[in-house]
């Protein structure tokens, strides 16, 4: 074992850019998983650790005072708070910023059901108010700053958070006159929307009241069996004509955790397409190694070290930045994850403190293992079984001989004719190229589809702006790290092709070519295959993948506007622009080689 380690670190040091490349490849996948894996987390942990934190009901119910008091003896109810009045109304801040609210009345001791914990300031006394953390966020008011209220002034005395409402803008309508959150389009006059929620004093409340809110409060019940919340609504009047508006605690955590629902969902959709690219990037990188490695796989097997042993050793290389990927995927991602739980700001540790658990940490480590033992398995194993003496000499491969391919090619310019070869002779390799193009271009087609989705549409499960930004920053890391990852899959294609062809070029740099033509042909080799990738990826590719996340998410997709032809034209223009500019320098450099070296 130690004597593997040895090798395969000796390895890595004398050939330290591509050792780069591979860890940017797994990294790239390991850091989206360990997002996807940290939100899956927040869309359910700090939801119930606020909810045990401030007592949160089972029930939350809202009506006249005369049928809440009677519901509050109803069988099955272990406990309650209020009835506490509430009112609808209109908030203004210093700054001239607007809201509708819904105001409760709330008492200064103490509540054994639903007490909203203070994570700034104080309680509300007379004439001061206390709000909800993530409305305030999104006002931008903390303590000590003035608001008004239907005209009263009032002073913000502390920000609280509660689980007896989700996090704005989802809060719970807890008035006669209904509310709308989201889209607030064609909605009824005289409904709230969007509304915030804020805490006052009982007297406060009833002077700031309005006639239609009048005798109507809300009512905190705690069950004696929670799991049965549902059947409990169902069996005290929460259906039929005069149903009394209750809503189960499970509910509230559906609405509480849904942007972290559906930012998950995307990250995994990102996870998943990122580990394609990586398994093709290291296959890629891997072919190129071992074509660079051959010699050294023969010196090792002719001072006796078995066809295993070479093939632990060639393994090795690729596990141990494996795990230094894991490792770094794991830090950025638990970084990164507090840009992307923004929804969670009224919760307990929902935003700025995502914690990365013990399994977490073991399923980014096996899947970075799992993608570099399926990439390298297979080649090393292969190169660890070739014939010593063929390896010492590291003569070239022969070309496959097509003869309908060389009738063709023939009447090419030589730049075409020469790419044309060069991709037939590594049709692994090709495919390879044409895969990574295609996933590439198809999540490009989905952000394109997401982002105008984003900016043109409220979305159906009441966001507002702040949510949607952090959907947008979802978008941003999953398009950087696919960008990123692909344009390193481009430039190590290209730098494997210029290892593998090196004794073809050479030779056809013999017998005539320049190396611009060269050049040109190596770029060409990559163009090629891109092109066919970048057309698939836009169709079928990206409405096929478009339709899967919908799918997951249960989105309305005849909402979304797909992209026009000439976007999809420019699309696939743009790819074939880049992939031409990135694999200019590698060809370059490969098409500049000495002849008399290489032969």
């Amino acid at each position: 074992m130690l004597l593997v380690s040895r090798l395969a670190m000796r390895d890595l040091r004398r050939r330290r850019a591509e050792a780069a490349l591979l860890l940017l490849c797994v990294l790239a996948a390991t850091t989206t998983l360990t997002l996807a894996l940290v939100l899956h987390d927040a869309a359910s942990d700090p939801y119930q650790r606020t909810r045990a934190i401030t007592k949160g009901p089972d029930v939350v119910a809202t009506g006249p005072l005369s049928r809440l008091e009677t519901l509050s003896g109803a069988s099955g109810v272990a406990g309650h708070s209020g009835p506490f009045p509430v009112t609808a109304a209109k908030l203004r801040t210093s700054s001239s910023k607007t809201s509708d609210v819904q105001a409760v009345g709330r008492d200064s001791n103490a509540a054994t059901v639903d007490q909203p914990l203070l994570t700034d300031g104080a309680w509300a006394g007379p004439n001061g108010v206390v709000l909800e953390a993530a409305f305030a966020r999104a006002l931008d008011v903390g303590v000590g700053d003035q608001v008004t209220l239907a005209g009263r002034s009032f002073s913000v005395t502390g920000v609280a958070i509660t689980a007896s409402s989700a996090p704005y803008p989802g809060s719970l309508c807890l008035v006669p006159r209904g509310c709308v959150t989201g889209s607030t389009e064609g909605a009824p006059a005289g409904v709230l929307r969007n509304p915030g929620l804020v805490w006052l004093t009982r007297a406060d409340v009833m002077s700031v009241a309005q006639k239609a809110d009048n005798q109507f409060a809300v009512l905190n019940l705690k069950l004696a069996d929670p799991d049965g919340a549902q059947a409990f609504i169902d069996a005290n009047g929460g259906r039929g004509p005069r149903a009394l508006p209750m809503h189960p605690w499970q509910n509230i955590l559906g609405d509480a955790t849904e942007l972290a629902h559906d930012s998950q969902i995307l990250l995994f959709i990102g996870t998943w397409l990122l580990a394609l690219l990586a398994v093709a990037s290291l296959s890629v990188l891997v072919g190129g190694r071992m074509a660079d490695q051959t010699r050294r796989v023969g010196l090792l097997k002719a001072v006796g070290a078995t066809p295993g042993l070479v093939a632990a050793v060639l393994v090795a290389e690729y596990v141990m930045v494996a795990v230094s990927a894991a490792g770094g995927g794991l830090a950025i991602g638990t970084f990164t994850a507090p840009l992307l739980t923004g929804s969670s700001a009224g919760l307990i540790g929902g935003a700025g403190t995502p914690s990365v658990t013990l399994p977490t940490i073991v399923w980014v480590i096996t899947a970075a293992l799992a993608v570099a033992v399926i990439a390298t398995a297979a080649p090393a194993v292969r190169a660890a079984r070739s014939s010593t003496v063929d390896a010492l000499a590291d003569a070239p491969r022969p070309p496959r001989r097509m003869r309908r391919l060389t009738a063709v090619s023939s009447r090419l310019p030589i730049p075409l004719l020469l790419a044309l070869r060069l991709a037939v002779r590594r049709p692994r390799r090709v495919l390879l190229g044409i895969a990574i193009v295609l996933i590439t271009v198809s999540g490009i087609y989905v952000l394109l589809i997401l982002n105008t989705y984003l900016g043109t549409q409220e979305l159906s499960g009441g966001y507002g702006a702040a949510q949607v930004e952090v959907l947008r920053h979802v978008l941003l890391v999953w398009s950087v790290i696919l960008l990123s990852l692909a344009a390193v899959n481009t430039i190590a294609i290209t730098w494997a092709t210029v290892l593998d062809n090196r004794h073809a070029s050479a030779l056809v740099r013999a017998l005539g070519a320049t190396p611009a033509q060269m050049t040109t042909a190596l770029v060409g080799a990559q163009v090629l295959p891109a092109l066919l990738g970048a057309v698939l990826g836009v169709f079928p590719g990206g409405p096929v993948l478009f339709h899967l996340i919908n799918a997951i998410a249960g989105g309305a997709g005849d909402r979304a506007t797909l992209p026009t032809p000439w976007q999809a034209t420019a699309l696939i223009a743009a790819v074939l622009v880049v992939v031409a500019a990135l694999t200019a320098v590698p060809a370059r450099v490969g098409g500049r080689r000495p002849v008399t070296e290489t032969l």
